[in-house]
C-alpha cells in the first residue's frame, strides 16, 4: 500500500470505489470536476462512469441505477444542484434502494464565478442528510459512511465539499479498491413508492421521508458523528463549528493561547452532519456555557437553529455569529476570521500589528480573465464587433446576451461584447425577453456547444415556435473547455468515452425548422464578419455555428504547425493586433512587437487585423 498525494475530489472518488459504487454520473463544474474526471482516468472495472448531458440527466441515471439496487454517485457543483433539484426532490420523497450519494461542491468565495450559493439549504429543503468533510482524509472516510447511511435509511445522502477541501492535497495510504461484484439488477414494481399518482401517495411519501430523516439523526447520534467536547468548568465559552470551519479552529486557538486564552474554558461542538443538525448536542453546549460563537461559511443555517434551541432551553447568554454582525455572510473564511471572532467572544485584545501577515488577499496577484492564445472564440467576438460596426450601429445599441463557459469571457476587454449571463442555456431565452420588451436593434444570443446540449435546445425551440427575431451564435469548440476539456455530446467520436457517439449540432439545427443557418470558421475573420452582418439583417430566427476546435486540444495532438513572423520594418507599433485581439501571445518589448511562438497557435487573427502586413503567417502546404 503505497503513499499517494490526493486532493479532496480524488479522495472522494477513491472512497466511492472503496464503497463499491457501480454507476457514477455528473456534469463538469469547478470545483467538483476532478472527482469524476479522476474516475474516468482510472477506468475502474465493473463501474460505469460518464459525463452526462446535464446534472438533471446525471441524477436521473444515478437514480435508475439505485432503484435497480446498485450503489450510485452523482457529482456536480452548487449551480448544477439547481438543475438537478426538480428530480432530486421527487426521488427524496420516493426513497432509494442501492446507496445513492450526491456530491455537491460549493464555491465559497466565488473563485470560478457563479452565484455564491449555500447548498446546505437544499438538503434542508429536501429533508435529506448532508455530511461535510473538513479535510481530504475525512472526505475519503465520509463518502463511504454516506453510502452506508443512504442504504440504511433508504434516502439519497449529500456529501458537500467547498473549494478549499476539494482542492486541498494530502498524503494518504489508500489500498486498491476491489472491483464491485456484478449482481443482477432489481426490478421492483411499486406504484406507491415510485410514482406521485395521487394525493394520498404523495402525502404518505412525504411522511416516510421525514421518518427517514429522523432515523438518520439517531444513526448520527449512535455513530457520535458530531464530536462534542465540554470544558471541565461550566459558564465559559462555547464554540460550534460546521464544515470546513472545523479545520481552522485548532490553529486559531493555539495562536490565542499566547495572548491569554484559556483552552480548558472552551466547549467545542464540531458539526459534520449539517442536516439533520445535532439538536441535543447544541443544547448541551448552551446549557454548559455563557457565550456561544458559531462558525460557518455563507448562510447562518446552524446559527438560526442555535437561537431556536437557546429559546427552548432558556439560554440567557450571548450568541455570536453572522446574525449579530460579527461575521459576514459573503466569502470564504480564513484563519484571521477565526482569530478575530474568537478573540471578540473571549474578550482578548488583538491588534492589527499582531495580525500582520494573516491578510492573504494582500499577497494575491491580479488575475486578468481572458480567453487563451488561439482560442477560436476570439475570432467570433471580433467578428461580432466588426459586423455591428459595419451595420453602422454602436455596440451600446446591440444587446448580446451571454452564457456559461468560455464564451462569457467576451464580456472582458478588448472585446466588451457580452452584456450578461444567468445560467446554462439562458442566453437565448433572455434574448427573447429583450425582443419582447421592444428592442429594435438586432439582439444576439451567444453560447457554447456544451451549454447548447446542456440547456440551450429548449430556449431555441421556444424562439422557433414563437418566431422571435434574433440571432443565436453557437461557439462550438468541440469540448467542455473551461472546466478542463471534458467530452460533451458534440465531441468527436474518437474522444468519446467507450463506445460513445458524437451528436452533430449541424444536424440538429435544420431539424428545428430554422431557415437561416450558417457555419463559420472563427479564424476567417472577413468571412465570419460578413456572415454575421448578413444574419443580423434577416427576419426570424437565425443560427450561426462558429466551429473550430479548442486550440489547446488541437495543439496537444498536432503541435503548432506553420510559422508566424513580425516584419519590424513594416510595423509602426499601432497596436491594433493587441487592442483588437487581446491575444496574450503578443507583447511589445524594448520598443518592438514580439509574438511568443511557443504560446501562439498560428490562428492568424493578428495578421488579419494588421493594416501594414507587418505580421506574416505561413502555413505548411
Amino acid at each position: 500500500m503505497a503513499e499517494q498525494i490526493v486532493n479532496g475530489n480524488e479522495a472522494l472518488a477513491l472512497g466511492a470505489l472503496k464503497a463499491g459504487v457501480r454507476v457514477v454520473t455528473g456534469y463538469p463544474g469547478t470545483p467538483s470536476t476532478r472527482a469524476l474526471a479522476s474516475l474516468l482516468a482510472m477506468n475502474p472495472e465493473n463501474v460505469h462512469v460518464e459525463w452526462s448531458t446535464n446534472e438533471k440527466v446525471a441524477f436521473e441515471i444515478a437514480t435508475g441505477a439505485s432503484w435497480a439496487g446498485l450503489r450510485a454517485l452523482c457529482t456536480m457543483k452548487m449551480s448544477g444542484l439547481n438543475v438537478a433539484y426538480d428530480s432530486l426532490i421527487s426521488v427524496a420523497h420516493s426513497g432509494i434502494v442501492g446507496g445513492l450519494v450526491v456530491y455537491v461542491a460549493d464555491d465559497v468565495g466565488a473563485n470560478a464565478g457563479m452565484a455564491e450559493q449555500d447548498s446546505r439549504g437544499f438538503a434542508a429543503l429536501a429533508d435529506l442528510p448532508m455530511l461535510e468533510p473538513a479535510s481530504v482524509k475525512e472526505t475519503y472516510q465520509l463518502v463511504q459512511t454516506a453510502f452506508q447511511i443512504s442504504e440504511e435509511i433508504g434516502s439519497p445522502v449529500f456529501i458537500r465539499l467547498v473549494t478549499a477541501v476539494a482542492n486541498s492535497k494530502n498524503v494518504m495510504n489508500i489500498p486498491p479498491a476491489e472491483p464491485p461484484p456484478l449482481k443482477p439488477p432489481l426490478l421492483i414494481k411499486d406504484i406507491q413508492k415510485y410514482t406521485k399518482a395521487g394525493s394520498a401517495i404523495c402525502l404518505a411519501q412525504h411522511q416516510d421521508l421525514l421518518n427517514r430523516l429522523e432515523k438518520a439523526r439517531h444513526i448520527f447520534d449512535e455513530m457520535q458523528l458530531n464530536p462534542l467536547h465540554l470544558s471541565p468548568r461550566s459558564g465559559k465559552v462555547g464554540i460550534i463549528a460546521s464544515g470546513i470551519t472545523r479545520a481552522y479552529l485548532g490553529e486559531a486557538i493555539d495562536f490565542l493561547e499566547n495572548l491569554g486564552l484559556q483552552k480548558e474554558d472552551l466547549s467545542i461542538l464540531e458539526i459534520i452532519a449539517s442536516n439533520p443538525l445535532p439538536l441535543d448536542q447544541i443544547q448541551q453546549v448552551l446549557n454548559h456555557t455563557q457565550s456561544v460563537v458559531v462558525f460557518e461559511e455563507l448562510d447562518p443555517l446552524v446559527e438560526r437553529e442555535v437561537y431556536i434551541q437557546a429559546q427552548r432551553c432558556g439560554f440567557k447568554g450571548n450568541i455570536f455569529g453572522k446574525l449579530n454582525g460579527l461575521f459576514s455572510k459573503v466569502g470564504a473564511y480564513e484563519l484571521i476570521h477565526f482569530i478575530k471572532g474568537l478573540a471578540a467572544v473571549c474578550e482578548i485584545e488583538v491588534t492589527e500589528e499582531v495580525l500582520r501577515g494573516f491578510h492573504s488577499e494582500e499577497l494575491a496577484a491580479p488575475r486578468p480573465i481572458t480567453v487563451c492564445a488561439g482560442c477560436p472564440h476570439r475570432g467570433t467576438y471580433m467578428a461580432i464587433n466588426q459586423a455591428i460596426r459595419k451595420l453602422r450601429l454602436r455596440k451600446e445599441e446591440v444587446m448580446v446576451t451571454g452564457d456559461i463557459g468560455c464564451t462569457i469571457l467576451g464580456m472582458n476587454p478588448p472585446f466588451n461584447t457580452i452584456w450578461n449571463e444567468i445560467s446554462m442555456g439562458a442566453s437565448i431565452a433572455l434574448a427573447q425577453g429583450f425582443v419582447h420588451a421592444g428592442v429594435k436593434t438586432p439582439v444576439i444570443a451567444t453560447m457554447g456547444d456544451s451549454t447548447f446540449f446542456h440547456a440551450g435546445i429548449p430556449g431555441l425551440v421556444n424562439a422557433v415556435q414563437h418566431q422571435v427575431p434574433l440571432t443565436l451564435i453557437i461557439m462550438d469548440n468541440g469540448w467542455t473547455a473551461m472546466t478542463g476539456m471534458q467530452a460533451n455530446p458534440g465531441t468527436d467520436a474518437n474522444f468519446q468515452n467507450g463506445e460513445g457517439k458524437s451528436v452533430d449540432i449541424a444536424q440538429i439545427i435544420p431539424s428545428l425548422s430554422i431557415e437561416h443557418f450558417f457555419t463559420i470558421d472563427p479564424y476567417n475573420l472577413e468571412a465570419s464578419t460578413a456572415t454575421i452582418q448578413n444574419a443580423l439583417t434577416l427576419p426570424g430566427v437565425k443560427v450561426i455555428l462558429a466551429r473550430r476546435e479548442c486550440a489547446i486540444q488541437a495543439q496537444r495532438r498536432e503541435g503548432r504547425p506553420g510559422n508566424i513572423t513580425v516584419n519590424a520594418d513594416l510595423c509602426n507599433l499601432c497596436k491594433l493586433c493587441i487592442t483588437i485581439t487581446g491575444c496574450p501571445a503578443i507583447s511589445i518589448t524594448n520598443g518592438k512587437l514580439e509574438i511568443d511562438t511557443e504560446l501562439c497557435s498560428r490562428c492568424g487573427l493578428c495578421a488579419e487585423v494588421c493594416n501594414f502586413d507587418a505580421i506574416q503567417l505561413e502555413m505548411p502546404g
